[in-house]
């Protein structure tokens, strides 16, 4: 095969590929949203002992407590 021909090949599979860019809006869906529903529970479930933890460090780096 030419190499003409063989470029002409690679150029239109490249073209295909490129005008197939829909993708899978329901799964993207999915994730996002299994994803905040994952980050809204870990916060809920970890919040406060995070703002103790934080609010203890800030206070020890100022130096109001011992």
């Amino acid at each position: 095969m030419a190499a003409h021909v063989r470029a002409a090949t690679v150029r239109g599979r490249v073209v295909a590929l490129a005008r197939d860019d829909r993708g899978d809006v329901p799964g993207w869906v999915l994730v996002t949203l299994m994803t905040a529903g994952l980050v809204i529970a870990l916060w809920a479930l970890a919040g406060p002992a995070l703002g103790r933890v934080f609010t203890e460090s800030i206070q020890r780096v100022t130096g109001e407590i011992g």
